[in-house]
């Protein structure tokens, strides 16, 4: 393995890590740090479904309690009952219509130019709901119903567009929907364990061809490092909207958009070859 090589591994580990569970888009950021530093081709779509499941498996480490709680009382317990429900519920949305246009979205809006604009749109919703009155019907997530959970469901679908990000859409989605912060951030969370999971098993079913032997180092640099920093977001993440709003994270999206934007127009970096 060339040191080159197991440089990108981990700056796209890192990447995806602090990314994944932010409402600033893992994708998008993904698309964008692989384009600059040359990460790209088949080899490249193996490595990024290894990745995600470091992420996923870090907020199952998480919250490996309420996990656990859950499967203890599925057979007795109301609470954990609702909650599998509420899960299955938003889980189904995004997989129909992913199943349906995966293929599509990645073949006309995988690229930079795409994900630029759709930070900026989604950094000005945020921006808007966060000024919003939030009325608040469920403090907890053992207190949502069903219809909150389709609700989300549908935001999630959302993020079908690079750049929109799956956790910005879930997480302002449960905002507008009634949900307390704290709420709308934990079952984003718990969202994205059976999404992601299911994702990745699709993902390494379809490229499954692709996998070699050789690229096992590779992918394990990047599979840890974006474990451990998806451990320091989530962790992060949780305590900062403790005390503030998500109105940072919309200003980081808007001028990162911006600058990618501007660069392009400038002609300052070549963004185009990867947009066509």
């Amino acid at each position: 393995m060339e040191l080159w090589t197991a440089v990108q591994a981990l700056i796209l580990g890192v990447v995806e890590g602090l990314t994944e569970f932010l409402p600033v888009s893992s994708t998008g950021h993904q698309i964008i740090v692989a384009d600059l530093i040359g990460f790209d081709g088949e080899r490249a779509k193996v490595f990024n479904i290894v990745i995600q499941l470091g992420a996923i498996l870090a907020v199952m480490w998480e919250y490996r309690r309420k996990i656990l709680e859950v499967i203890l009382g599925l057979r007795t317990e109301a609470p954990a009952q609702r909650f599998t429900i509420n899960l299955l519920v938003a889980f189904i949305p995004a997989v129909i219509l992913g199943v349906l246009f995966a293929d599509t979205i990645h073949q006309y809006l995988f690229n930079p130019i795409t994900v630029a604009m759709a930070l900026v749109i989604g950094g000005v919703v945020i921006l808007w709901a966060e000024q919003r009155t939030h009325r608040v019907h469920a403090e907890t997530v053992d207190e949502m119903t069903w219809k909150d959970a389709l609700k989300i469901g549908f935001a999630q679908c959302l993020a079908l567009i690079p750049g929109t990000s799956r956790s910005g859409a879930t997480i302002i989605g449960g905002l507008l929907f009634g949900l307390s912060r704290k709420t709308a951030t934990e079952f984003s969370f718990f969202l994205a364990m059976p999404t992601m999971v299911g994702a990745t098993v699709y993902s390494a079913y379809k490229y499954r061809e692709l996998f070699e032997p050789g690229d096992f180092a590779v992918i394990a640099i990047g599979f840890v490092f974006s474990f451990i920093f998806a451990m320091i977001a989530v962790r992060a993440l949780l305590k900062f909207i403790g005390n503030h709003s998500y109105a940072a994270f919309a200003w980081y999206r808007i001028v990162f958009g911006l600058l990618i934007l501007a660069t392009w127009q400038l002609g300052m970096i070549d963004w185009s070859t990867a947009a066509s």
